[in-house]
């Protein structure tokens, strides 16, 4: 048995088992290539209008009161400024994100449930196959395991798709398609091709999503720099890393994620502990939290990051709370250019800050890990190579198992054959 052959059928019996399974995560991941761009669009008619050129914008403080003035019956939890003259400002309500004019401060509307709510469920699909109850954890174990045959797939395909011999009538091939194929000769040439240029982002993106399926991978990826793993906690937003719980509701994104998680940066996740830990004995009933002095400490985070694109605040439920701002001088998804700030509301002193290059390695890895499974770590170009991949992986799901019906029909066929020849030479000699 020569080694083509000992990785052939590990490939084609991994392919049949978690075909499906990997088929509807590739659909689905195509679907899922330009979420945050698509809630975004479904949002763009919410635009703020500057009254002149070069006109102010109200202070988050003239935003939180104006909203509450009214709309008494919202709650404001956190704001988020856009950097572009025209961006509403956004306000996180509980799970609602509602957007108002940054010049006037009046609510323009809701962000829009029908794309947010239809991006979900292709999620869900995504990574458990939409099961939801008690048998999700189970779900998730399907598409995990399944995924990890899917690596063991690529891996294996990388090297069934290299030719016997380098010359250009054996590579052809597998990097051109054939105009003239049909059959199992069209499936064989789409199904080398488009694994051929796919191989290596497709490499990435299903690397990169053992850390969101399982745990130990989570923790491999810090004990391979030597770092203790972070005990697992609560999961939020797409689940990166440094600040992403705030940044989460600067992108008014709802929860879950679609390709498992880092933690967010301690000082967002102090900052919001100690806020929530004063909650109960600093809000009285119908009281809300007041928002002054944080239009100065908004002055001190525009200042201390420059270039910035999104500062999300969220409002402190105690008056001894430190505030904590993330900064973003990204697209969303890109954790190398965020950062988080939190200040001593009294005294407007910065109380920690921790930018990405702060973090541990670990922590970094982990963190850019999770965004180069959708590409969005290199941007809108990485993200459309991600799409592009996860688009060539249903194409080779789909041909390999029609090559695959293929090959068992004819050994059906030949088997038949057999058969008949033994029985018709029986019949021979017994005449």
């Amino acid at each position: 048995m020569t080694l083509r052959t000992l990785i052939f059928w590990p490939h084609l019996i991994a392919g049949v088992v978690a075909g499906a399974v990997v088929l509807t995560m590739s659909v689905t991941g195509v679907l899922l290539t330009y979420e945050r761009q698509l809630n975004a669009w479904s949002d763009s008619e919410f635009r703020s209008s500057p009254p002149a050129q070069g006109a102010a914008r109200l202070s988050v403080e003239d935003i939180v009161t104006t909203v509450r003035r009214d709309h008494p019956d919202v709650e404001v939890s956190a704001v988020t400024f856009n950097s572009q003259a025209d961006a509403p400002v956004s306000v996180a309500a509980g799970r609602q994100t509602i957007y108002a004019d940054a010049y006037t401060g009046r609510v323009l509307g809701e962000g829009n449930q029908g794309m947010r709510a239809f991006m979900s469920e292709v999620r869900a699909w995504h990574r458990w196959l939409s099961i939801e109850g008690e048998a999700r954890p189970f779900a998730r174990a399907i598409t995990g395991w399944s995924n990890t045959l899917f690596l063991f797939i690529v891996c294996s395909g990388f090297y069934l798709w290299f030719p016997r011999k380098w010359t250009w009538q054996r590579v052809r091939p597998v990097v051109l398609f054939g105009s003239s194929l049909r059959g199992k000769a069209r499936d064989f040439n789409w199904h080398n091709v488009f694994g051929f240029w796919s191989c290596v982002p497709l490499f990435i993106v299903v690397l990169t999503a053992m850390p969101i399926s399982f745990p130990w991978a989570n923790a491999l990826v810090y004990r391979a720099v030597g770092e203790e793993p972070p005990q697992q906690g609560g999961r939020g937003g797409r689940e990166g890393g440094g600040g992403e719980g705030a940044a989460a509701n600067a992108r008014g994104r709802e929860g879950g994620a679609r390709r498992g998680g880092a933690p967010e940066g301690g000082a967002a996740r102090e900052g919001r502990q100690r806020s929530d830990g004063d909650r109960a004995e600093a809000r009285p009933s119908q009281e809300l939290p007041s928002v002054a002095g944080l239009n100065a400490l908004w002055t001190v985070a525009e200042r201390h990051i420059p270039g910035w694109r999104t500062i999300n605040v969220r409002i402190p439920a105690s008056d001894r709370a430190p505030v904590v701002f993330a900064i973003d001088k990204g697209d969303g998804g890109q954790p190398q250019h965020r950062s988080t700030l939190t200040l001593n509301r009294a005294t407007g002193e910065v109380v920690s800050f921790e930018a990405f290059s702060d973090q541990s390695l670990g922590r970094r890895l982990r963190s850019i890990s999770r965004f180069a499974h959708t590409g969005e770590v290199l941007g809108l170009p990485g993200q459309t190579i991600a799409g592009l991949a996860t688009a060539g992986a249903v194409v080779l799901v789909w041909t390999g198992i029609a090559l695959a019906l293929r090959r068992f029909r004819a050994w059906v066929a030949r088997r038949g054959k057999r058969q008949i020849e033994v029985v018709a030479a029986r019949d021979a000699s017994a005449a």
